[in-house]
C-alpha cells in the first residue's frame, strides 16, 4: 500500500534530524494525498522557526503516453505558489543528473519533476558530464533574435523542432521555482515576441505567470502580444486520439509562431 502522505512526512522527519532524504511519488497525480504535509509543513519549517528541511521529492509526471487522467496530469503550477517550495524540471539527461546534485545539495524542500516521456526517448542522446547547475538558472537552448519560445520539461524538445523551422530562440526554464527572470527578460527585450508553451492547461499556469512578468517589465520592447500554447481545460484524455487534440501539437506551435512573427 502506497502513502504519499506517510512518503512526504517521513521525509520531514529525516530532514530535520540531519539526514538529506530522497522520496519519490510514483505519479505526480498523487501528490494531492500528502498536499497537507509538503504545503502546510514542509514549505513553511523555514518560515515558522527557522528550521531546515533538506529535501528531495520525486516528482514523475506528464502526458504524451496515453495514460489516462489519474497518470498524466501536471501539478507544477499548484506549487509554484507556494513559498517555500522550489522546482526543477530538467529536460535533458545532463540536467537530470546536475538538478538532482544540486536539489540534495539545497537546505530548503526541492520538488523534482521528471517527464515520463523522456525516459526512454530515443531521440535524446547526450554526454554526462560533471558541471554544476544552480537552481534558478535558465538554459538558452538556440540562440535568436526574432522569436523567443519558452518552456520547460518535455516540450523543450518541441520547442527546438518549431524552432528550427521558424529561426526562433529557446529557453528551456529548467528551474520554475524561483524562476530565472533576468534571462526571461533579456530574451524578451531582444527578440520582442515571446511565446510559451506547456504540456500544463493553460488558465492558471505557470505561462500565464511567465506572460504577466514580460508584460509587466518589458512591456515597451514587445512587438506583439505574448501568445500561451498549452493544454485544453480538461482532465488528460485516456484515449490516444484525444489525448493528442487535447494536448499542444507541434504543428499548432509552429502555425501561432509564425503568426507572431507576422504581427
Amino acid at each position: 500500500i502506497l502513502s504519499e502522505g506517510a512518503t512526504i512526512g517521513v521525509c520531514i522527519g529525516a530532514a530535520l534530524a540531519g539526514m538529506r532524504p530522497i522520496g519519490e511519488i510514483q505519479f505526480n497525480d498523487f501528490v494531492a494525498t500528502g498536499f497537507n504535509q509538503l504545503v502546510n509543513n514542509a514549505a513553511k519549517i523555514r518560515y515558522r522557526w527557522g528550521g531546515s528541511v533538506p529535501m528531495v521529492l520525486r516528482m514523475p509526471w506528464g502526458g504524451l503516453r496515453h495514460a489516462g487522467p489519474y497518470h498524466s496530469q501536471n501539478t507544477e503550477a499548484w506549487f509554484y505558489r507556494t513559498p517555500g517550495l522550489k522546482i526543477v524540471v530538467p529536460s535533458t539527461p545532463h540536467d537530470a543528473r546536475a538538478l538532482m546534485a544540486a536539489a540534495v545539495a539545497d537546505p530548503d524542500p526541492v520538488l523534482y519533476y521528471e517527464h515520463i516521456a523522456l525516459y526512454r526517448d530515443p531521440r535524446i542522446k547526450q554526454l554526462i558530464g560533471d558541471e554544476a547547475i544552480p537552481i534558478g538558472k535558465a538554459a538558452l537552448r538556440r540562440a535568436g533574435d526574432r522569436l523567443a519560445i519558452i518552456s520547460y520539461g518535455a516540450y523543450v524538445h518541441v520547442a527546438m523542432r518549431v524552432a528550427e523551422k521558424v529561426d526562433a530562440a529557446v529557453l528551456d526554464l529548467r528551474t520554475l521555482a524561483p524562476l530565472d527572470r533576468s534571462a526571461i527578460l533579456e530574451l524578451a527585450r531582444k527578440c520582442n515576441r515571446v511565446m510559451i508553451i506547456h504540456e500544463d492547461t493553460r488558465t492558471g499556469s505557470i505561462g500565464e505567470s511567465i506572460a504577466a512578468i514580460i508584460q509587466e517589465e518589458a512591456f515597451e520592447f514587445l512587438d506583439a502580444p505574448v501568445r500561451i500554447i498549452g493544454a485544453l481545460d480538461t482532465p488528460v484524455p485516456y484515449s490516444p486520439p484525444l489525448e493528442e487534440e487535447f494536448l499542444p501539437s507541434e504543428e499548432e506551435i509552429e502555425q501561432a509562431a509564425r503568426e507572431l512573427l507576422a504581427y
